[in-house]
């Protein structure tokens, strides 16, 4: 299946986003050391970011070195660029031969902004979760919103194939382990799928994988949900384990699903209950004034305060965290 389909680009839509959805780095209790030590141990198979992660291809497996740093700024040259809707593309940027991002799940990594300069005169630079699977060899790929006041994103909309950009890590968010919950929600809002979708794409491919995920997924409108043809593809192929409900704030007159905000009443019907206990993990991803209400503020780059409506649904701090 076709990653970006002609006939769905010629149908969106040019209706204007004024929402900002953005996704921050997450704490530094993680799973960096095992991605310093394996990072040249992990064998790829031969699938893109098209395929959401399939299982190893039979082909024979090889060994990948990683081409990113957690210590330094590296450039990865651009090699091109697909456009997804009015305001979203999809960038992919070329890695060596033998190479492979190798960033463990989930992390993120920061993309510097070398011409641009924050009020200390230093480059500006922002955290993105790539869509690329950590073993693809030679690729890494994000999904990045234009926003109009986002100085870094109209930078990265601004370059071409063939110019560099600089990209630094992992930064490690929640270190993954296969069958650590029986129940996982996942609330995400805009660009804030890209770290779910990592985590999804990696753990439904595994066969030993016996978590169930159900996802609530907020946009302004059917136009700008993102990866949509993916996740569909998801719950077809792993019906067992993955269900997605899409939210919209400006709902069409076909639209079914439903509309306006993620509230208490969607979470109580979508989510596992916190009576579950150590069972059930609720993550959020998504713009910050959606994340307070649902979750309470992120304290930079903290967790912070448990609050919103998980809070009140009973939620502890340990069943929650804020990507």
């Amino acid at each position: 299946m076709s990653f970006i389909r002609a006939t769905s680009r010629a149908a969106r839509s040019m209706t204007a986003a004024t929402r900002f959805y953005s996704t921050e780095a997450g704490t530094k209790n993680s799973n960096l050391p095992l991605y310093l030590v394996g990072a040249g141990l992990v064998a790829a198979g031969a699938y893109g970011y098209t395929t959401f992660g399939k299982a190893e291809s039979e082909k024979s497996k090889k060994v990948l070195t990683s081409a990113l740093d957690p210590q330094k700024f590296v450039d990865v040259k651009l090699k091109r660029v697909e456009p997804y809707n009015h305001n979203t593309s999809i960038f992919v940027f070329e890695l060596p031969e033998g190479q492979a991002s190798l960033l463990p799940v989930s992390s993120c990594v920061y993309l510097k902004a070398e011409d641009l300069k924050d009020a200390n005169g230093k480059p500006m630079a922002r955290p993105y979760t790539p869509i690329s699977p950590s073993d693809l060899e030679g690729e890494l790929s994000f999904i990045i919103k234009k926003y109009e006041t986002g100085n870094v994103s109209k930078y990265i909309h601004s370059l071409g194939p063939g110019d560099t950009l600089a990209v630094k890590g992992p930064v490690p968010k929640w270190p993954w382990k296969m069958n650590e919950f029986e129940e996982v929600g996942l609330i995400a809002g805009g660009t804030g799928i890209a770290p779910m979708y990592q985590v999804l794409q990696h753990v439904l491919a595994d066969k030993s994988n016996k978590t169930k995920f159900k996802l609530l997924f907020a946009n302004i409108s059917e136009v700008d949900i993102l990866l949509r043809q993916e996740l569909d593809a998801m719950k077809k192929k792993y019906p067992n384990t993955f269900d997605v409900v899409y939210v919209v704030d400006k709902p069409s007159e076909n639209w079914k699903g439903p509309s306006g905000y993620i509230n208490a009443d969607l979470i109580k019907k979508h989510i596992a209950p916190p009576s579950l206990g150590e069972k059930v993990k609720v993550f959020v991803c998504g713009p910050p004034p959606q994340v307070g209400a649902i979750a309470g503020k992120k304290a930079g780059r903290e967790q912070g305060e448990l609050g919103g409506i998980l809070k009140e649904l009973g939620y502890t701090e340990n069943q929650v965290f804020k990507f």
